[in-house]
């Protein structure tokens, strides 16, 4: 059977999407629509018990959950496209930035933006915890603009690293915070990838090329 891959259009899936296409792999796509709450119904949970996004369903009928762990089992799995480098200094930060992008720029920072109730009972409080999560992703996107000085992707091409970084650079284009000199320039020159452009439009978002 073909893989199945559960994924919203223009969330952190899209990162996965992108690592899928430029294997070439086949597979079956299925939208999960998360203001629906399709993540918590039986037939969701019976898949992913924790109800999260990504989900990806290997063709054993194996599930396997969280961007990193899917991210990684694919540079794995696929060797031959190179999305892990070759040297162990590489590969650690290749990891390095993957878990910073996937745990802190979103889990600490775009979340206290896109999901602010889940902070704060009170709606009185908001506006700080959006505040909070704009200060995380603008302090974590100049610690990233560091790093990228002087390079075209993470390390010395493509890797699993960069769709994750893309994703955040996305979002903050989506919502207009303003990205850093080299995150921007990463941005723009990842959305020249046949493998981007095709997911953008795949998934509705062919806006960003006009």
């Amino acid at each position: 059977m073909n893989m199945k891959f559960y994924m919203t259009p223009g969330s952190c899936t899209t990162g996965i999407h992108i690592l899928l296409e430029e294997i070439g792999l086949v597979f079956e796509a299925y939208l999960v629509n998360l203001m629906a709450g399709d993540q918590q119904k039986a037939e969701y949970l019976a898949i992913n018990p924790k109800g999260t996004i990504p989900t990806l369903v290997r063709e054993d009928g194996s599930a396997l959950t969280e961007f990193q762990s899917i991210a990684w089992w694919l540079a794995k799995t696929y060797p031959k496209r190179k999305l892990l480098p070759e040297t162990l200094e590489d590969e650690v930060r290749v990891l390095e930035m993957m878990n910073y992008a996937v745990n802190t720029i979103h889990g600490q920072g775009f979340t206290r933006i896109f999901t602010t109730e889940k902070y704060t009972p009170n709606p009185a409080n908001y506006e700080a915890v959006k505040a909070q999560g704009l200060e995380i992703v603008n302090k974590a996107f100049l610690i990233v603009n560091e790093l990228l000085a002087g390079r075209d992707f993470v390390v010395n091409h493509f890797t699993i690293a960069d769709a994750a970084l893309f994703y955040v650079e996305f979002w903050a284009n989506r919502i207009e915070i303003p990205l850093p000199e080299h995150c921007q320039t990463h941005y723009q020159r990842l959305l020249k990838r046949p493998a981007v452009k095709q997911v953008l439009m795949e998934e509705g978002y062919g806006s960003v090329f006009r």
